[in-house]
């Protein structure tokens, strides 16, 4: 059987991309699913004991119960915390969407679904022809949108979801993700994205601290999500 496999979007940066893949990755795996995790692409790396490590990534294989290669878990990683098409282009690298395309292939021959998490927003430049959004094309995966709750998610979730539908793509459902315990009426902004978001709202993940993963798989209908990227 095919391997299903899906991409992690988010509305900006710093709004639990990771958290949210890693609650897909322990929900995945209670629903009796060997799940694999990719970061393709990770700026903002330290080396220790010769080899490079990145926090989402670690994360991601904490939540993972299938380990893959770090070269084909993460096809490209930088040192400096930084956007990646100038942290890649200050090291020399060049991001190469064809060679995320070849690891995700690998990927999917050693789990039965592949969460694909990717970088900043759905729009952060790879290159100076290419951004985050080609990458979600060449992949043609559906698309779990995190929208981080905060002052300004509605313009930026719609915004999004307009940018991934203009690509073709699909996006298989949306999570509210409580990044700021002190919003001023969270539940009214959901309401409103429940109703312009064409996409059905796979769980609100309330403020967790510290994360924690486990917890927040609790709070997202994973089944849904399942049927949802099933028939995609």
């Amino acid at each position: 059987m095919t391997a299903l496999s899906l991409f992690v979007a988010g509305t900006d940066t710093e709004i639990g991309k990771t958290f949210v893949s890693c609650a897909l990755l322990q929900g995945f795996a209670r629903a009796g699913l060997r799940a694999a995790a990719m970061k393709p692409i990770a700026s903002g790396a330290t080396e220790r004991d010769g080899v490079l490590h990145n926090e989402d990534a670690d994360q991601l294989d904490a939540n993972a119960n299938v380990a893959l290669p770090n070269a084909i878990r993460t096809s490209f990683m930088m040192r400096e915390p930084i956007a990646p098409h100038i942290a890649a282009a200050r090291e020399g690298i060049a991001l190469d969407i064809r060679r995320i395309v070849e690891a995700h292939a690998i990927a999917r021959q050693q789990a039965d679904i592949v969460v694909v998490e990717g970088v900043g927003g759905f729009r952060v430049p790879l290159d100076d022809q290419h951004d985050t959004a080609d990458l979600a094309v060449a992949l043609n995966l559906p698309v779990v949108l995190v929208v981080g709750m905060r002052l300004g998610c509605i313009s930026h979730a719609l915004l999004t979801a307009e940018a991934i539908a203009s690509r073709g793509l699909t996006i298989a459902g949306w999570v509210a993700n409580r990044i700021d315990p002190n919003m001023l009426y969270p539940d009214e902004n959901i309401h409103t994205l429940k109703h312009r978001l064409d996409a059905p709202l796979l769980g609100v993940i309330p403020h967790i601290a510290p994360s924690d993963a486990t917890r927040a798989a609790s709070h997202l209908d994973i089944a849904a999500l399942l049927d949802r990227i099933r028939i995609q």
